[in-house]
Parts: structure tokens; C-alpha cells; sequence
């Protein structure tokens, strides 16, 4: 097992009718900023149950985060905090709201004078804007970690950023709220976090027992209940698994004392970045073919993998390292998902070119966890998505 060091300060409140917990969550001499997305929220009820909560502090609001958090948009909600003098961030929506609060966070203490640069240079946020978040779609698990991506439609870029103080004070997660979430939405939450916990585990061996084992219960778990929470998002059994398993997922847990991936996600980035394809999706056709094109160095994983998630004892390594991979894109069909680029657009020669045309002129010379992924490597990868 590798080192590492696990420090995790958000505060999280969980279950039922559980927003009306904000009253007393945020200080009294706050002056709020609530963000939110596209308007859902006011129709779902969530709205009303958030703005009673915060009768007795200042409010102002800021609407239109849209589902990969722009840049532009946010720099309007950046000369709102200025003008407005807001103390506090409060996130009410899924990943993007809460991606892009962070970035707020880190940007409202920036002291240079373009925020992108805190994307572009990778600059860690040592301190942020106090915010918190009430989730309203499982699916990041933003709500308990330090990092956020960001979209800039201008350049067609998709970047990450994070640090220790892009931590959310306090979440509310009520797992009632993804009764009103519809099907698509929901199968990106079960996909995201699904990959989200590949990327940790599907690596090599260290010897971290209870790690694999944390990891393989999440997996098992979202296996479990996702026909479950398609069929019946009222399901509060199956909607509490889903978001906690969510969350657990991506919160810095799973990925202590262990080498991590995330190869997929940076080429997954790129395809929303150029087509707009929902960033779930984009996992979802990039794994089948990152998996098979580095199967020699993950086969002992996804063996492993085979073995204790999808029961599969037939065969040697080898075959049960494969017959994985094929029982996880049948698992992503399932849940409605396409796993090829062209069935999401006719448009799609020249993109693995493209990419790595990207990384290359990012300096993104070795990625994976053996950090040896070439641009022409990642090429070759995107090209077998086709």
C-alpha cells in the first residue's frame, strides 16, 4: 500500500427532509449567494424548502449554471459576489452548480487578474469563499471533495482544478430530491459514479486489501440499484444507496494508498468539450477501448474485478479479464448508454488527432497511472471509440 494522507472537513447530513437544516448550518451574519442551474429546482419544490430555510440571513440569487459550468456564465456570478459584497456560497443543484461554486470560491480570493489562469496554470486554492451545497442529483460526488472541472466554450476547453480550501463546509443530501430527476439524468449519475470509482480501482495491485474491497462493494452496489432506481426514483431505499454510493465514490476515500487512472476522464473532457456530448456518456465511450488497448498492464485488476464484482469464474486470467470488460459495456448499455463516438455524431473523424493534438500542446505527455499514455497512445485509444 502506497502512503497517503486522508483529510476530509466537509460535514455531511443525510436523509430525510433534511434542507430544512440550513437554518441552523449557516451563520447568521452571512450574506448568501444561492446558485442554481436551470430552474428545475423551482418545480421540484426543492426552491421553496431552500428559501424557507434561509429567512433570517441575506440572500441573493444567481440562476443559469448550465450542465457543463461555463465560464463566461460564472464570471457574471463573479461580478455579482463583487458588487453584492457575498461572504457565503450556497450550491443548490448536481455537479456542474457545485463544480462551478467552487471555481467562485477560488476565484472570489483570486488575487491575479484572469481566473482562468487558476484552470490553465493548475493553481491549487489554499482558501476559498466558505460555500456549502445541497445535492440535488447524485452523480460527482462534488459534494464531499476539493475538485471541479470547468468548460470555456470560446476555446472548446474542459479543465480541472481543486484544492484543500475548494471543500464544501457542509452538504445536505436528501435522497427524496431524485424522485423528479428524469431517466437520463439518472443513468449519467449511476454511469459517472461508476467510472468515477474505475478510475481509483482499475490500476494494478498495491496490496491495499481494504481499499479493492471499498471499491468493489461501491461497484457492487450501484450494480445493484441501478435497475432499481430507473424503474422507481421514489424508491427511497434504492435512491439512498445511490446517492451515498455517489458520493463515496469520489471522495477521496477509495483512492488513498492506491495508484490512480483517470486517463479516461481527461479524454472524456475533450469530447464534451468539441461535441457537447453529456460528460457521462463520454466515460462510457472511452472505457471498453482504454481497458482493452491497456490490457497487458490492467489484466491483473480486471481479473480481480471479474472475479469479485460480476462473479465470473470460468476461464484463465486472461479470459476472465476480458469477459470484464464485456460485462461492464453490456452493464453501460443497460443502463441506456452507448459506448461508440458515432452514435453520438456523424462528425467524429479527425477527433483522436485532435485530442492529441490538445495534450501535447498542454505538455500532457504521460497520463494513466503508470503515467506513460502518450498523445499517440491516447490517439490510438480514442480511434478504437470510434
Amino acid at each position: 500500500m502506497n502512503n497517503f494522507e486522508l483529510k476530509n472537513p466537509t460535514k455531511i447530513i443525510f436523509g430525510k427532509d433534511t434542507i430544512k437544516q440550513l437554518e441552523s448550518e449557516i451563520p447568521k451574519d452571512a450574506k448568501v449567494l444561492l446558485l442554481y442551474g436551470g430552474g428545475s429546482i423551482k418545480k421540484n419544490g426543492i426552491y421553496e424548502q431552500v428559501k424557507k430555510a434561509l429567512t433570517k440571513v441575506d440572500v441573493v440569487e444567481f440562476g443559469g449554471i448550465p450542465a457543463n459550468p461555463e465560464y463566461a456564465t460564472l464570471m457574471e456570478a463573479l461580478q455579482v459576489i463583487k458588487e453584492e459584497n457575498i461572504t457565503y456560497l450556497l450550491a443548490v443543484g448536481g455537479g456542474s452548480v457545485i463544480d462551478g461554486t467552487k471555481f467562485l470560491s477560488a476565484a472570489a480570493l483570486f488575487e491575479g487578474d484572469t481566473p482562468w489562469d487558476i484552470l490553465t496554470n493548475n493553481i491549487r486554492t489554499e482558501i476559498g469563499m466558505p460555500f456549502a451545497t445541497v445535492l440535488t442529483l447524485p452523480a460527482t460526488g462534488s459534494e464531499m471533495n476539493s475538485g471541479a472541472v470547468i468548460t470555456r466554450a470560446e476555446t472548446k476547453e474542459k479543465l480541472a482544478m481543486g484544492g484543500p480550501g475548494l471543500f464544501p463546509v457542509f452538504s445536505i443530501l436528501d435522497p427524496q430530491v431524485i424522485s423528479s430527476i428524469p431517466q437520463r439524468q439518472l443513468a449519467n449519475g449511476l454511469m459517472d459514479s461508476f467510472t468515477h470509482v474505475l478510475e481509483q480501482y482499475m490500476t494494478y495491485p498495491v496490496g491495499a486489501l481494504l481499499q479493492d474491497r471499498f471499491a468493489e462493494s461501491i461497484l457492487q452496489t450501484i450494480i445493484e440499484i441501478a435497475p432499481k432506481v430507473l424503474k422507481d426514483p421514489t424508491n427511497y431505499e434504492a435512491a439512498a444507496n445511490f446517492m451515498w454510493s455517489c458520493t463515496m465514490a469520489l471522495n477521496g476515500l477509495i483512492q488513498k494508498g492506491v495508484p490512480g487512472d483517470w486517463a479516461v476522464h481527461a479524454m472524456g473532457h475533450e469530447l464534451t468539450a468539441l461535441f457537447g456530448i453529456d460528460h457521462a456518456r463520454t466515460l462510457a465511450i472511452i472505457t471498453p477501448s482504454h481497458y482493452k488497448f491497456n490490457f497487458e498492464t490492467k489484466k491483473e485488476k480486471l481479473a480481480q474485478f471479474g472475479e469479485r464484482v460480476w462473479k465470473i469464474k470460468e476461464g484463465n486470467k486472461e479470459e476472465r479479464a476480458h469477459a470484464a470488460i464485456d460485462k461492464t459495456e453490456a452493464f453501460f448499455h443497460k443502463l441506456g448508454i452507448q459506448t461508440k463516438l458515432s452514435d453520438y455524431t456523424d462528425d467524429y473523424k479527425g477527433t483522436a488527432e485532435e485530442i492529441a493534438k490538445r495534450f501535447t500542446d498542454r505538455g500532457w505527455l504521460g497520463l494513466g497511472e503508470h503515467q506513460n499514455l502518450t498523445p499517440e497512445k491516447v490517439e490510438k485509444i480514442v480511434k478504437m471509440a470510434y
